[in-house]
């Protein structure tokens, strides 16, 4: 009886734990953002920011869930083995992608501006990256995945109005379309992209 009741305390606790630690879509970009920047601005070597700023990545964006969203009804006739041999070739393709886009910015600002609950699974966190000599001010809205709340995950990104998985989605289409339909090609596409 004594061991049931720590056990029940024990899971009372824990999942209180976790409840505080949720996230506030909001907070996440703002943690996300100001992580990104530390990163950025230091002295370390670009292979060093290129792997902490993937494992950013990893860790807060639904990259399978945008996976599979790219390849829209193409993903329907995948068989397993080229499901599995996309999955991975779309992560390293997106962590390449993702890092090799950022690595350029010295210390970006951005400032959150508005949380927007659209639905019990999205939620929009509006940020504005500040202009710089270099480049001019630019609105960007984080649609985020809350359906599991406790674990809030970025699905896309909305860069001045333009969705960046709705463009993914339309040029991996065009790739395959414009080869018959053959979903291989897509996939050389993707490893002539990771390996170059």
């Amino acid at each position: 009886m004594k061991r049931t009741k720590i056990i029940t305390n024990f899971i009372i606790f824990f999942l209180f734990i976790f409840h505080v630690n949720a996230k506030e879509p909001s907070k996440l970009i703002t943690e996300i953002v100001n992580e990104a920047s530390i990163i950025l601005s230091s002295s370390d070597p670009v292979e060093s920011k290129i792997i902490k700023l993937n494992n950013i990545a990893e860790v807060n964006v639904d990259i399978e869930g945008i996976g599979m969203y790219t390849l829209g009804k193409y993903r329907k006739i995948l068989s397993e083995n080229q499901k599995i041999k996309y999955k991975k070739l779309f992560k390293s393709y997106f962590l390449k992608s993702f890092s090799s886009r950022l690595v350029d910015y010295s210390d970006p600002k951005i400032n959150v501006v508005s949380q927007k609950k659209i639905n019990d699974k999205y939620t929009i966190v509006s940020t504005v990256l500040e202009e710089t000599s270099k480049n001019p001010k630019i609105k960007i809205d984080w649609r985020i995945y809350t359906k599991n709340p406790d674990r809030p995950l970025i699905r896309d990104l909305i860069v001045e109005g333009l969705s960046l998985a709705r463009t993914q989605k339309e040029e991996f289409k065009s790739i395959i379309q414009n080869n018959d339909g053959d979903i291989n090609y897509l996939f050389k596409s993707l490893e002539e992209f990771i390996i170059k």
